[in-house]
């Protein structure tokens, strides 16, 4: 699922994300940063979420990861892109946000 924010409306995205909950996530192999929110103390189920800079605005991309990647090497997993979970935690998101 995927919401686009005003940049005037999110200042310090990487400051106002982790109010929601999240962690940095820095991928190992491209060093991207992305943020992660686990459900409970387990690495999965986990909510995932890349911030990108598009022109005036940034655009949030969230999906649910179930579990890790089965086969080592390989960055496929059993993600969630959109469903009622999902839409939770984006309208989450954005209430703390204020957006």
């Amino acid at each position: 699922m995927q919401i686009k924010i005003l940049k005037i409306n999110l200042p310090d995205p990487e400051r106002s994300i982790k109010r929601c909950g999240y962690a940095a996530h820095v991928d190992r192999r491209t060093h991207e940063t992305s943020y992660v929110r686990r459900l409970d103390r387990d690495l999965f189920p986990r909510f995932h979420l890349y911030v990108e800079e598009k022109g005036e605005n940034y655009s949030l991309n969230l999906h649910l990861d179930q579990r890790a990647p089965i086969y080592a090497g390989v960055t496929a997993h059993s993600g969630e892109y959109d469903g009622v979970v999902v839409e939770r935690e984006m309208e989450r998101i954005r209430k703390l946000l204020n957006c």
